[in-house]
């Protein structure tokens, strides 16, 4: 996969990248290298600037080989062997550092000692890229935490480096854990202010508390869009558009990202993600509540105003404006690590959407007119007509000799005794169900009861049973 840079499909590297800062940036800069030679040299130079600025020697290695599988021969670059040995010696200096620190901290069995040490090594492997070593320190540091907040930080720990990796997979896990952490902290928090107060003094007790509640909602609010931004990120890698979708609309506001706005991603990719996912599988109304009269994912839409036309026009069931967009920003989408594969998928199915949407409302319609509305050619509309037929989303039949398509007539009447008639049988299964549980519950009393209260005795009740099971 090429993504074109040119007039028809632009993309400025400069201040796309400057949004983002650490490992992620550099991430996306080798992204686009493998991704977009056109502006390889470019690209190559940003990387290099904030690999160099780091201690990760493997990225660097790597980055140069991208570029010169793409380079021409006046321009392949050699691998800066100095830096590289000078840099590897101060990384084992500071490995060897850190694992004397964590033995120190074991022999004396302090626990937030220890859980510190491995806090510092994982953040240490995961500068340098060893991520297996890091999530072993991260998750090792868990049997040492004392309290819930340390749990929390841990869990966001572990999160950045699984949403680096695109291990999207695991991302729930610690999802679920940091989520039962930060209540249990939300409530350690407010049960220490609530004991702050002198018996003596209530009112000043009561405005300490006043104060204090605002501070927790801020902080566990800061907490919880970071968890909602991981949840939506794992049901995009997962494919599970529908999900990620709501997830992405209903996000708190972007201040509640805190530090991951830029170390994960920037509210415009928010905003990017959250469109497409919800134009791909939501309804007009979803759409226009969710996203259109949303005051809290408008400010996100801010950031790409590009996004803002895309859903205008396809409120406004302007399809081949739609379809322009899609296909003039393409290279800004494919060059999103976290959206690059899903760019094809999610295009098909706003398009075949989109299709569905402008047959709705039409008893009959030439091929010819859809393949004007949506900018296609007649081969390729018929084709995707057809495809939709067989998929049950378009309810017509095709005129392949005179091209034009036809909505299945339905009788309205006999559709609605069929449904009335399977409604009344499962009122009646459910009707037979009830009256069989009601005849067992029954039975069984009758079995228990004491013999003085039996008439007639043990073989009568037996045969009333009989009768009743056989009725």
């Amino acid at each position: 996969m090429i993504a074109p840079v040119d007039d028809a499909h632009p993309f400025d590297l400069d201040s796309y990248i400057s949004a983002y800062t650490g490992r992620t940036a550099v991430y996306r800069l080798c992204h686009i290298l493998q991704l977009a030679p056109s502006i390889s040299q470019q690209t190559f130079a940003r990387a290099l600037e904030r690999i160099r600025a780091g201690r990760d020697t493997q990225f660097y290695a790597a980055a140069v080989q991208v570029y010169n599988q793409h380079a021409d021969s006046e321009n392949q670059v050699a691998v800066d062997a100095a830096w590289a040995e000078s840099m590897n010696a101060q990384n084992a200096v500071e490995r060897n550092k850190l694992e004397v620190e964590l033995k120190t901290y074991q022999s004396n069995m302090i626990k937030e000692s220890i859980r510190m040490a491995h806090r510092d090594l994982g953040n240490f492997y995961r500068s340098v890229g060893d991520e297996s070593s890091s999530l072993k320190h991260y998750t090792k540091s868990r049997e040492f935490c004392t309290a819930s907040q340390h749990v929390l930080d841990m869990c966001i720990s572990v999160l950045e480096l699984l949403i680096e990796q695109r291990n999207y997979s695991h991302v729930a896990t610690y999802v679920f854990k940091a989520d039962a952490a930060l209540d249990v902290a939300s409530a350690t928090g407010g049960t220490a202010a609530a004991g702050t107060g002198a018996p003596s003094a209530a009112l000043l007790h009561k405005d300490a508390s006043a104060q204090k509640k605002p501070a927790t909602s801020a902080e566990r609010e800061k907490v919880q869009t970071k968890l909602e931004l991981a949840t939506a990120l794992s049901y995009l890698g997962q494919t599970l558009y529908e999900k990620a979708a709501s997830a992405f609309v209903n996000m708190g506001p972007p201040k509640g990202l805190g530090d991951w706005n830029g170390k994960i991603v920037t509210p415009g990719d928010i905003a990017i993600y959250g469109v497409l996912c919800s134009l791909a599988t939501k309804t007009r109304s979803a759409i226009k509540s969710s996203i259109m009269e949303s005051s809290t994912f408008g400010v996100y839409i801010e950031h790409e105003p590009y996004v803002r036309d895309l859903v205008d026009a396809y409120m406004a069931s302007k399809f081949k404006t739609v379809l322009d967009i899609l296909e003039q920003y393409s290279t800004r989408h494919y060059l999103d690590i976290h959206l690059f594969s899903h760019v094809h998928d999610l295009t098909n199915l706003i398009r075949d959407r989109a299709l569905a949407l402008y047959f709705k409302p039409f008893a009959s319609i030439k091929l010819e007119s859809m393949a004007l509305a949506f900018g296609l050619s007649m081969e390729e509309i018929e084709r995707l007509v057809i495809g939709l037929i067989k998929s049950g989303e378009i309810n017509a039949r095709i005129d392949s000799r005179n091209k034009i398509i036809t909505a299945k007539q339905i009788d309205q009447r006999v559709a609605l005794f069929a449904r009335a008639t399977e409604a009344g049988n499962q009122i009646e299964a459910t009707n037979r169900k009830l009256l069989l549980r009601m005849r067992l519950q029954q039975a069984d009393l009758i079995v228990k009861a004491p013999k003085s209260q039996n008439n007639g005795g043990p073989s009568g009740n037996m045969e009333l049973m009989v009768i009743n099971m056989a009725d």
